[in-house]
């Protein structure tokens, strides 16, 4: 995926959709007790994108502050999680992979907070991993 490309997607019933410009920043799987608990899943994947670059274009989505200065967004009529922002990522939004229209391409990068991962879960793809989230990880479009 080109960095010019759009992010297209939205909730499972359709209420509310998101568009993305600029193609993604990242995309990395976090195994943290916090996502866990706000996706249901194991493990949840998320693509960065520029929050300058990034708009709901259909409907209204709820929210709600999961911890101080965390915003999570999802669909108030089917649930569906859809967005994390947080004040740590200035000028970012992390959008759940899973709401994407075409995921395929997204290749994560990474695992980060490993240490928190469920014990059952196998990370053995060959993607860094690391146990909290790793300084320095650029915030730059990707080729």
């Amino acid at each position: 995926m080109s960095g010019a490309e759009t992010i297209e997607g939205g909730c499972r019933c359709g209420a509310v959709r998101y568009r993305a410009g600029g193609g993604p920043l990242w995309v990395t799987h976090c195994h943290c007790e916090e996502c866990r608990r706000s996706s249901g899943a194991p493990v949840s994947t998320f693509v960065g994108v520029r929050s300058g670059e990034f708009a709901f274009v259909a409907g209204t989505p709820s929210a709600y502050e999961s911890s101080p200065e965390v915003m999570r967004r999802f669909c108030g009529a089917c649930g569906t999680p859809l967005t994390y922002e947080a004040a740590v990522y200035p000028g970012e939004v992390h959008i759940m992979a899973g709401t994407l229209d075409s995921p395929a391409g997204l290749m994560p990068e990474r695992h980060v907070f490993v240490r928190e991962r469920m014990p059952w879960m196998d990370v053995a793809d060959g993607l860094a991993r690391h146990d909290t989230l790793p300084q320095g990880v650029p915030r730059v479009p990707r080729a």
